[in-house]
């Protein structure tokens, strides 16, 4: 049986990284585990009602491959869109697209946080039927 899938961030200063997403996001540290030199090897965040985790990069995640700026793009939904990214921008977060209405029935917008995570930030704004969506997809891209 398949449970639940975690994001887990490996990023250089986690502690860090948990500040910028209580700041930005509002979000609830509900674990942090170190090793002996202080370094975070899980910590746990609720934001909403998803759970993320991260941890600081060590010798082994350094050895596998270079994390940060990953190609993993986070898509956060939201109720209000440009509140968010307010207040990311304010945690120290940059504009990769402003936030904007978009024609399939989105609110949206992408940031990037400090330690090169990209969020999208996604706002319902229009209830539309997946053959609505394509047709104006189809029409934006042609």
């Amino acid at each position: 049986m398949i449970g639940t899938v975690l994001p887990r961030l490996v990023v250089r200063g986690a502690d860090e990284a948990i500040d910028f997403y209580r700041r930005a996001f509002d979000a609830e540290l509900t674990e942090r585990f170190t090793a002996p030199d202080g370094s975070v090897v899980h910590a746990e965040l609720r934001i909403g009602e998803s759970l993320v985790t991260l941890k600081d990069e060590d010798e082994v995640d350094r050895s596998a491959t270079s994390y940060g700026g990953s190609p993993v793009l986070l898509m956060l939904a939201v109720s209000d869109a440009d509140a968010v990214a307010a207040a990311m921008e304010q945690a120290g977060a940059r504009v990769i697209f402003p936030v904007g209405d978009q024609s399939y029935g989105y609110r949206q917008g992408r940031l990037e946080d400090p330690f090169g995570y990209q969020w999208m930030l996604s706002q319902d704004i229009e209830e539309l039927t997946p053959e609505q969506t394509q047709d104006r997809l189809d029409a934006d891209l042609s």
